[in-house]
């Protein structure tokens, strides 16, 4: 398996981390109904939520991308290392969205749709 699938595994679980900070502590999470409580929440919740809604957007163009580079033959060195920085990316762009860096979130927001971008164009010869 390559890195660029093992990074298509770590960006589908990104998402849950957002959900687990945004549910973690403070008022007791009500699972019988979890959207109304979340969007309730204030402040590093309110933005973990936030965070979890956007990278579960972000996820499938990025997988697309991984998925069709492969079968088109793509260089996969150029492939990982892409992968590798949008999963960079996404990671410092939750950490960014917690700690309330809206310019930086989107710089690394668009360092990662640019990666998946190139990802997608890697195998045009």
């Amino acid at each position: 398996m390559t890195i660029a699938f093992w990074c298509v595994l770590i960006a589908g679980l990104l998402p849950y981390l957002g959900a687990t900070i945004a549910k973690a502590g403070g008022e007791r999470f009500n699972n019988r109904n979890p959207r109304a409580w979340l969007a309730k929440q204030e402040g590093f919740r309110a933005r973990a939520n936030a965070a979890q809604l956007n990278s579960f957007e972000a996820f499938p163009f990025f997988a697309a991308a991984v998925i069709t580079a492969h079968l088109i033959q793509a260089p996969a060195d150029r492939v990982n290392a892409l992968a590798a920085i949008f999963v960079g990316a996404r990671v410092a762009y939750l950490a960014c969205y917690l700690a309330d860096l809206h310019w930086a979130r989107s710089v690394f927001w668009l360092v990662g749709w640019l990666a998946t971008i190139t990802i997608f164009v890697s195998g045009v010869r």
